[in-house]
């Protein structure tokens, strides 16, 4: 469960065994999350992971923890923070993120209308009036100490807390370098005829200081240019979950004592009757009463084509009805809808962190005071080698800049917030950062067959009528015998007659066990439906045609009842549970992705073997129980596979979890989609393939954005602390590095299904 409160609790709430979402102000960098994570770790029973992405900490707690003291933690360390809503407002959210976007925006341009005619003017000799450092040194105090102020304030916070992160750096870089052209103007610099040349390399020299306005007021505009468009981005890497949980409806129209009444959504309870116009959005999960209607469930489940539906059917919350009035019995409200636990699911996934990640972290950790000592270095070796101050204040300066580690902590995040929010719009739910990593190593997928190859429910697919006997007749007196059961069998029998035309009337009906119905049908008398040894047993005869035909439909895995009336079997009737229609594309796609697909299930070898032919699996796992499942997923990894398992039912539960990646339809049971690591919304397999596509995907670009991050800083450092960058040139470098992660993270935005 999710622990909701404030960030000021009335009483200390005990959190033992919860699982806790807190609401982190204050983050800039991947060091501001290291630090609150190591804090909120050594608690007592705690386990915690902060996403600077999505600034938020996910916090699991084992040993007696109060609301009060995670907060208080994360406090002292410097940051704000506050419990999750368990129910937030996207509208709420959206407009506090614009409020943050627009203030950054305001500190942007404040910087660029008086850091800008800085820069020109210390890089273009020419525009170089007489006093043009003076007024130059006093636009540019108010870019560093004005529009840059949250860098220091940042700074100052942490530092009382004995800490350096990234604002640090930036701080003491852009103090330095108004400090030292302040510094600088008290001497020749400062003369009304002074002219100062840029280079993107540093000049050494012994002579007179020289300011460095450009840097003071570039550095600033740089990084909070970078920073704004960074918050952009991240916005639109969330949009995916933002719009998910705005599918939400409102309110919704309940009948109550006979009347129709708004009401808000949250007040909704099972067994509430929902009225949904046509047009609106479903506010509950439930049960069609009356009406029909087609149903567009394109946004919780990717799929594109409206599906209809009438009495007795099953609709989903967050769906739009698309035309006629539908009155539906609520079966699942608030947070136990498919919409919130999708929901939950995606922003659980978002607050992970991929191994890879967590080795940035700790390198990010320690990152800072690491530049802080290099930066010091390099002021003091070139001081000694008489590179002269202005050389060496400079290449210091350009070293605390370039070396931001902000990218690393960047990289995962940003990447799973727009991969698994990709995947929710397409009906893809990704657990985790951990399932990433699992799909690239998989090479054996298991496939239930019963729900998950197959559509899960029987079907008639065969009416075998003996000579003379009409076929309309046939299935007629067999679905009205049938009618009164509850077998599966049997219903499947009723159900294909009844979409034949209205059933004769039956007055008495008998069921033995295990063997079929005999039945007094209107109009025909004793109607028998089941095995040959009942139609023996009441006194019918079966004919040598009817029979070979008999064992025809059995050899093709079929399960097979006899009809018969008057003395006779009239014919015969075959079920069985057919075969997706997507299920043999969905194989020829997992085995284009280099998986080795397996047929796993209990049913007999020959139904197995028959379904496994129609859509192209050599390997067969038959006549297996549960425990056999876990055994087959078991076998494969003694053999050193990694296996891929896809199910949808109970007993299918324990072979997901036991799997390295447990792919679930999300047409199945809470236990299997709890169990497994992927949940594919639509239960159609073609999805399994677009999952591992997706997952792949994402950890591909999470890998690239680290890999890039650490290049990045690799190279910079030796760069600045050489002398080959200006800090202009390293503040814009910095700047461009976050970016890159975040735009290169962005590109999953357009990963696309295959066609179907």
């Amino acid at each position: 469960m999710t622990v909701a409160g404030t960030s000021t609790p009335a009483a200390p709430a005990d959190v033992t065994g919860a699982v806790v979402d807190l609401d982190v102000t204050g983050m800039t960098c991947a060091s501001c999350a290291s630090r609150i994570e190591r804090k909120l770790n050594k608690l007592p029973g705690v386990v915690a992971s902060v996403n600077l992405a999505t600034e938020r900490a996910h916090v699991v707690a084992s040993v007696g923890t109060t609301i009060a003291d995670l907060v208080a933690t994360v406090e002292q360390t410097g940051y704000g923070a506050s419990v999750v809503e368990p129910d937030p407002d996207p509208d709420a959210a959206e407009g506090r993120a614009d409020a943050a976007e627009r203030r950054l925006r305001l500190r942007v341009l404040v910087a660029a209308v008086l850091g800008l005619p800085v820069v020109v003017v210390s890089m273009v000799p020419a525009l170089q009036v007489p006093g043009w450092q003076w007024v130059g040194l006093v636009l540019a105090a108010v870019v560093v100490l004005g529009a840059g102020w949250p860098f220091h304030r940042s700074a100052l916070v942490n530092a009382r807390h004995g800490a350096a992160t990234m604002d640090t750096l930036i701080s003491i870089g852009t103090l330095a370098a108004l400090g030292w052209s302040a510094y600088a103007l008290t001497g020749p610099a400062g003369a009304l005829g002074y002219t100062h040349t840029f280079a993107l390399r540093l000049e050494r020299h012994t002579g007179m200081a020289e300011p460095y306005l450009e840097a003071a007021a570039a550095i600033p505009l740089f990084l909070l240019v970078g920073r704004w468009l960074e918050a952009r981005a991240r916005r639109r890497s969330g949009a995916a979950l933002r719009a998910l949980l705005a599918l939400g409806a409102r309110e919704a129209r309940v009948l109550r004592d006979g009347r129709e009444v708004t009401v808000p959504a949250a007040s909704l309870v099972v067994g509430d009757r929902v009225v949904v116009a046509p047009g609106a959005t479903f506010p509950v999960d439930g049960t069609v009463l009356e009406g029909h209607s087609a149903v567009d469930a394109s946004s919780v489940t990717g799929e594109s084509v409206p599906v209809e539906v009438g009495p007795s059917d099953a609709v989903v919350g967050g769906c739009v009805n698309t035309s006629g009035r539908l009155v539906v019995e609520a079966t699942a409200v608030g947070a136990d809808t498919q919409l919130a636990r999708l929901a939950a699911m995606v922003t659980e996934a978002q607050s992970g962190k991929a191994a890879v990640q967590r080795l940035a972290d700790r390198v990010s950790g320690i990152f800072v005071p690491v530049v802080l000592v290099l930066a010091l270095v390099t002021l003091g070796v070139w001081l000694l080698v008489g590179a002269g101050a202005s050389f060496a204040v400079t290449a210091a300066v350009a070293v605390l800049i370039i070396a931001c580690p902000c990218a690393l902590g960047l990289a995962t995040p940003t990447a799973l917030l727009v991969g698994t929010g990709r995947g929710a719009q397409l009906g893809i739910v990704i657990k985790g950062p951990e399932v990433l990593e699992a799909t690239r190593d998989v090479d054996v997928v298991l496939l239930d067959k019963t729900g998950t190859v197959t559509e899960g429910r029987m079907t008639v697919v065969s009416v075998v009528p003996a000579a003379g006997v009409d076929e309309g007749e046939l299935v007629r007196y067999a679905g009205a015998a049938e009618a009164g059961s509850s077998h599966p069998v049997a219903q499947a029998v009723a159900a294909h007659a009844r979409d034949a035309g209205p059933l004769p009337d039956v007055t008495a009906l008998r069921e033995p066990a295990g063997q079929g119905v005999v039945a007094e049908v209107v109009g025909v008398g004793t109607v028998v439906v089941g095995r040959a040894d009942l139609l023996s047993a009441e006194g019918l005869t079966v004919d040598a045609g009817l029979a070979a035909a008999f064992t025809t439909e059995q050899e093709q895995g079929r399960t097979v009842v006899l009809v018969g009336w008057s003395g006779q079997a009239r014919g015969l009737v075959a079920v069985a549970d057919t075969v997706r229609p997507s299920s043999a594309e969905a194989v020829r796609r997992l085995v284009a992705l280099g998986l080795r697909p397996v047929l796993l299930t209990g049913d007999t070898a020959r139904t197995a073997a028959t379904v496994a032919n129609e859509v192209g699996i050599d390997e067969v796992v038959a006549d297996v129980r549960p425990e056999g499942k876990v055994d087959a997923v078991r076998r494969l990894q003694a053999e050193g596979r990694r296996v891929a398992m896809v199910g949808d039912g109970v007993n299918d539960a324990a072979a997901l979890a036991q799997a390295d990646l447990g792919i679930a339809m999300g047409t199945g049971t809470d236990a299997a989609i709890e169990a497994a690591d992927l949940t594919l919304v639509r239960g159609d397999l073609l999805q399994a393939a677009d999952a591992v596509r997706l997952a792949r995907a994402t950890l591909r670009t999470i890998r690239g954005n680290l890999f890039w991050a650490f290049a990045y800083n690799v190279a910079a450092l030796p760069l600045a602390a050489l002398g080959f960058a200006n800090p202009v040139l390293a503040g814009a470098a910095m700047a461009f590095s976050s970016l890159f992660v975040v735009g290169n993270s962005l590109r999953l935005r357009r990963f696309a299904p295959l066609a179907s």
